[in-house]
């Protein structure tokens, strides 16, 4: 996987405050040491976080990203809501859009379609979350779910440069486990076929354990991290990990 430029996005969830900026000292130094190395870090914190993460970056290469947004582009009676015009005035360049704790509280492929076309048009890159769940793994409907959450969630989007497809399977998420090596290579074969010239990511309890097995799988561009991403020691030795 060293050969090309491996992507590193840390997802945060509701996690952190003004103070826990503070803890991506750790990160910003390793990042300037290690500017041979062929990495993309990516952080998308609480919209809280953006813009003061955002100046607390700045002179780094590491890039700021939302979590989600609302799939109109224009401003509204949309009370707590933010969309993607918004996002990129505050300084995000990415938005991750269809993870699955949120179409988990009612989104589905065509909500998801409408923000992936507003956050493109808004100028955003897109880190498009697809995964199947247990029980569809068990009736091995995996492709078949995510061919379908794939054609209904980039329906009438032509411009694909902006795509990244980030790979969790729903049963993996917080849980500690993962796929096997061969079922990652296959699923990551299947949606670039899918997707010509997509980036695909694997997200899914990505930690410091596994990372030794994941970083063998070599169609994959990078990884999608929720919570070992929020302890830069943690975060910092998956990125070691990766080109060691």
């Amino acid at each position: 996987m060293t050969n090309k430029y491996i992507y590193f996005v840390a997802n945060w969830k509701m996690f952190g405050n003004l103070r826990t900026l503070n803890s991506l000292n750790k990160v910003i130094s390793f990042v300037k040491k290690n500017k041979q190395r062929k990495f993309r870090l990516i952080y998308c914190p609480p919209a809280t976080l953006i813009d003061p993460l955002k100046d607390k970056v700045k002179s780094t290469s590491i890039q700021i990203g939302a979590q989600n947004c609302h799939e109109s582009e224009n401003y509204g009676a949309n009370t707590g809501q933010i969309n993607s015009s918004m996002l990129k005035s505050v300084g995000a360049k990415y938005v991750i859009l269809g993870h699955s704790e949120n179409r988990q509280l009612g989104e589905n492929d065509i909500t998801i379609n409408k923000k992936i076309r507003s956050s493109i048009k808004s100028g955003l890159n897109i880190i498009f979350c697809i995964g199947e769940s247990l029980s569809q793994k068990r009736k091995k409907m995996t492709k078949k779910v995510l061919s379908r959450q794939i054609i209904s969630g980039l329906k009438k989007i032509r411009n694909k440069d902006k795509l990244i497809i980030a790979y969790e399977p729903v049963w993996a998420i917080g849980s500690g486990l993962i796929p096997k090596e061969i079922e990652i290579l296959e699923i990551v074969k299947f949606i670039k076929n899918k997707v010509k010239g997509a980036k695909v990511l694997y997200g899914g309890s990505v930690n410091t354990k596994n990372i030794n097995v994941l970083k063998k799988i070599n169609n994959v561009d990078g990884f999608l991290i929720g919570g070992a991403s929020q302890n830069s020691n943690n975060f910092i030795d998956i990125i070691k990990k990766t080109f060691n």
